[in-house]
This record gives C-alpha cells, structure tokens and sequence, in this order.
C-alpha cells in the first residue's frame, strides 16, 4: 500500500524524544495514525516496542503500574508506542511513569478523544504533546492523482470520502464494501463499547438523521421526538460522536442577536464517505440531488481539519439572518472573517448578501465551487 506523506509528520518528528513529553495523536481509527507513527520511529527498529489497547495483554502490562514487571517485558526498547491507549486503565499513570523514571520516548494515539484525555489530563499535565490525525487532505493525495482531471478527483472524493484505504483501492464495489466494513467493524462496535449509551441502536438512528439533514439546521428538541429520547440524551449522544471523531458542529455566527440566526447548529461528518454508507448511497454526482450538500460537507471539513493538523487557532461558523440571507462558511481567525459560499457548480455572478457587507464591511466573501476549490485550499494551506 503506498504511503501518504502527511503535513503533520515533521512536527510529530520534531517533538519526539523531547524532553519528558509523551507524544499524543488523536484522529479517527483508519486514518492513518499507526501507520504514521510506524514509517516516523522505524517498523524493524529493534530498540522499538508497540502495543495496542485492543490486546488483553497491553490491557494488563500498561494498567498494571509495577516498574519491575514493566521493565522486564519492555525488553531493550527505547521507544514505546501504544495504539489506541484509552482502551487501557489508568494509562496515564503508566506513561508519567515510562518517562519519569525509564526515560522512554512514548508515543500514544487514541481514536476516542474524551476517554483518552480523561485519563492523561491529571496524571500528565504539562507532560504531553498533542497532534490530531484526520482522514488525508486533499493536499495530500495530489501526487496519487497526478495526471487525474479535477473533476474525477472530486467525484472520489465526495463519494468515497478521504480515508488513506480509500485512495489506494480501484474497484468502486471495494470501495462500497470497505466503508460498510468500516461501519460494522470500527464505528458500530466502538459505540457498543461506550458506558454511557443504553440503547446503541438510538445512536446509530442519530447519525442517519444528521446524515439525510446535511447542511441543514438541526433542532435537538425534534431529533428527540423522532428518536422517542430525551432532549439531553440526544446532547449527550451529539456531544459523545464529536469526541469519536465523526461529526463535526458548526454554530451559527451573531453578533447582531436581533437579526442573526445562531441557536441550532449544523452537523457535518468527518468523512463524507462514511455519510454515503450511512444512507447507502454511492451514486454518481450526475445523478444526486444532494451534491451540493457533499460538496459544502467536504470543503468545510476540509478546512477544519487543516486547521487543527497544523494547530493554528481559528473559529468556524455559518450565518443566516431571519430574512433568509445566509453564509455557508465563516472562518475568524486573527480578527479577521472570512466567508465562504459553497456551490457545486459556478455560476457567472455571485454576489455576497448585502446583511453580510453591511453589517460587516472588514469581512471577505468568496464562492467556492469545483472549478477554484483546489486554488483556495491551496491558498488556506500557506
């Protein structure tokens, strides 16, 4: 399988082995994160020892807290690496101990961000280092592409989604079974495993919900209602997906509470793919009537993800006025706004609401469709 350079991997080179630190990388599972981590500190290194919370037995060696036990089975190694690390108890009480007392270079990932900070946050305060690993950018599968038109790039990408596996398989009938695998495999399992739902099968319907309102304003009261759940059950289950790295929350942008929209959210997946599994749905854009849904849902995550693998601080919003005037994207970042209307196809005049440029005569405003897509998020990268 060929390797994706990613635009991470420097900073994570550079902050290994510093000091008392422990490494942390958090994304998605499947996106990439051992493999990263693998081609950084050497596969055939034998000064190298991986483990994985998925295995009992890393499950007992790393909950376990005994230094001589610990010291044994390590071996040699220098380097520890341990995937999927908030599967383990107390882990963050045996890395401070990895690195206080062995001096080991430790390096953990987690799919789940809220369990895996949970248990680090105390133990580890001011010891870690953290990075987020999402499925590839589009920066990062041009070389893949080269030679490719654009537009047969964006179909694979608003279908398929943007997982490394995805970009290294052909056939479109993998492609399909590798996403519905990936349902049953990683996400459906990984929210059997959670303590705190009671009825899995009510997340599940959740998701479907938010898949067949992408781009649209969600009102927590009536996916209550349609669930047969409780309003903070439906918060709860919301919040829990955000933190498993398969939705993202866009709130609405105000800062004229009079005519500015701002108390529903919108919800957009992580990976555009595992939406089109979710609701089964694989046909081409020409024959789609939610493309430009896919399209907004793609370029946003896009940016969003860039925002947190280079680690520069920006808040994302959407904006709607009562009179139906609206913004898709909205990026503040060093005072400065940015919006960003999405639309499949360009057309030849677009002009921004006249509420936007009243109202905020600083801010930008710049229609985003396939035709320029790949230029501003060239230009968002630098």
């Amino acid at each position: 399988m060929p390797y994706f350079e990613r635009i991470v991997s420097q900073a994570i080179r550079d902050s290994i082995g510093k000091g008392q630190q422990v490494t942390i990388i958090y994304g998605p599972r499947q996106s990439g994160k051992t493999t990263l981590i693998k081609h950084i500190v050497g596969e055939a290194s034998k000064d190298v020892y991986y483990a994985t919370g998925d295995d009992l037995f890393a499950q007992q060696l790393f909950s376990r807290h005994e230094w001589a036990f610990l010291e044994r089975e390590l071996g040699n190694a220098r380097t520890i690496v341990i995937d999927e690390a908030q599967k383990i108890d107390n882990i963050g009480l045996t890395l401070k101990l990895l690195v206080d007392r062995g001096g080991y270079t430790v390096i953990a990932s987690g799919s789940a961000s809220f369990d895996l900070s949970q248990k680090l946050n105390e133990p580890l305060t001011g010891r870690t280092n953290t990075f987020h690993l999402f499925p590839l950018l589009y920066q990062e599968i041009q070389e893949q592409y080269r030679g490719v038109s654009t537009d047969i790039q964006l179909e694979e990408c608003l279908l398929y989604g943007m997982y490394p596996r995805i970009h290294t398989i052909r056939d479109k009938r993998e492609k399909e079974q590798y996403l519905s695998e990936y349902l049953n495999t990683y996400l459906y399992k990984d929210i059997l495993t959670l303590e705190t739902v009671r009825k899995p099968q009510k997340v599940v319907d959740l998701l479907t919900l938010l898949a067949l309102q992408l781009g649209s304003e969600v009102s927590v009261a009536e996916l209550a209602r349609t669930l047969s759940i409780g309003h903070g059950v439906v918060e709860r289950y919301l919040d829990l997906l955000e933190k498993m790295f398969i939705i993202v929350p866009l709130r609405g942008f105000s800062r004229n509470l009079r005519k500015e929209v701002s108390k529903m959210p919108k919800y957009y997946f992580v990976d555009i793919g595992i939406r089109n599994a979710l609701i089964k749905n694989f046909n081409p854009l020409a024959l789609r009537d939610d493309v430009g849904a896919l399209f907004e849902n793609w370029f946003i995550v896009e940016v969003y993800k860039s925002h947190l693998m280079h680690r520069r601080g920006a808040n994302r919003y959407f904006w709607r006025t009562y009179n139906q005037e609206e913004v898709d994207f909205v990026v503040e970042r060093d005072g400065i706004l940015s919006g960003y209307e999405c639309k499949w196809s360009p057309k030849s005049k677009e002009t921004p609401p006249k509420s936007w440029t009243s109202t905020y005569p600083n801010a930008t405003y710049e229609v985003v469709h396939r035709d320029n897509v790949r230029e501003i998020l060239d230009r968002l990268e630098q």
